[in-house]
């Protein structure tokens, strides 16, 4: 009997869980609305006066840290946090700086536009605390960023990326697949460009269509087809092998499940496990060309779950290649061991 040792392909390791409070503040220093963009409710979060915002922080996180909890990673969503007005920016990172003090507050990161970013502010921030600046790209192609009313082009996108790094910032990328003006090949594309520009960390937002938002009047007179949802997963699957093969963690893929967000959704590939089912898809293409004749595979047990993806969605594809549930058994390893022969499973083991 044959086996080979597989490593685990960078998504798929383990990773440490990242203990993030969010703090929403949609359409804060937006300079327009985008045609997609329904902030209040993605977040789930309606918009409210900043002071309202930083009280509310600032006793929260005092009554956390009594409580012993944490540390956390703090980070700004929602808005355009380096074009807050008024000194807000740096009331929210003075926040900040106090907890920090305390052990509370491990890092600090905010999303922002790539058009409100200068050299001189992200030296000011970093200097008051921020650790981290992940940007709404949501596309490096001048033709669909014009046609989602994103008000900047490709080359502003990347000028962007480079001044987060000259500041000595960590960048993170947020990309928005299947916007108005895509064509074929165009996210993929895109993908190649955030490889090239090697960010900390990525988000895959597939576009959605929104009630209340310019987008929902183009999808409805016909102007505007949104992914379904099989291609969304198809393209991010490969997203994520790219991603990984460039060791680039894509910490999330597709809008959170949020009450308000699923009574607005009016169309567009979006499903609450569509993370678990991309992460399914990409492993079985990691798989599968090392999979000839009859195996047995053993893999790590904390990737229960992510084999046959959501509600055993890739059973029919597994077997094709000769791979039934009892053909895959889960050990406390960190690789994959490939099994050769027609092996008798220990009826002792956890099979899935």
């Amino acid at each position: 009997m044959k086996a080979t040792s597989l490593p685990v392909f960078y998504p798929f390791l383990r990773r440490k869980h990242l203990s993030i409070w969010p703090v929403f503040i949609p359409f804060a220093g937006c300079p327009h609305r985008c045609s997609f963009c329904s902030q209040n409710a993605q977040t789930g979060t309606p918009p409210r006066p900043l002071s309202k915002v930083l009280e509310q922080l600032d006793f929260e996180l005092a009554e956390a840290l009594e409580k012993g909890r944490g540390p956390y990673e703090l980070a700004f969503f929602g808005g355009t946090f380096t074009a807050l007005p008024d000194q807000w920016p740096e009331r929210f990172l003075h926040l900040a700086a106090k907890y920090r003090e305390k052990g509370f507050i491990s890092c600090v990161r905010c999303s922002t536009r790539p058009d409100a970013v200068t050299a001189e502010n992200l030296a000011r921030l970093k200097g008051l605390g921020l650790d981290m600046v992940e940007l709404g790209i949501q596309s490096f192609d001048d033709a669909a960023l014009e046609a989602s009313g994103r008000g900047y082009g490709g080359n502003s996108a990347r000028a962007a990326c480079k001044l987060v790094r000259e500041a000595g910032l960590r960048l993170g990328v947020q990309l928005m697949p299947g916007l108005p003006g895509d064509i074929p090949g165009l996210f993929r594309r895109d993908v190649e460009t955030a490889v090239a520009l090697a960010p900390d960390c990525v988000r895959l937002y597939p576009c959605v269509v929104m009630d209340g938002t310019p987008l929902a009047e183009t999808w409805r007179n016909g102007e505007y087809s949104p992914w379904g949802l099989e291609h969304a997963k198809d393209e991010l699957a490969d997203a994520l092998l790219a991603f990984g093969q460039a060791e680039i963690p894509v910490i999330r893929m597709g809008l959170a499940p949020e009450a308000e967000m699923n009574a607005s959704l009016l169309a567009g590939p979006w499903h609450p496990a569509f993370g678990q089912s991309v992460r399914a898809l990409a492993l079985f293409r990691y798989l599968a060309p090392e999979i000839k004749g009859d195996h047995v595979i053993v893999a790590p047990n904390y990737l229960q779950g992510e084999i046959f993806g959501h509600a055993n969605e890739l059973k029919r594809r597994y077997a094709s290649l000769g791979l039934g549930f009892r053909s895959i058994r889960f050990e406390g390893r960190d690789d994959f061991l490939l099994e050769r022969g027609n092996l008798a499973v220990d009826p002792g083991a956890k099979i899935r």
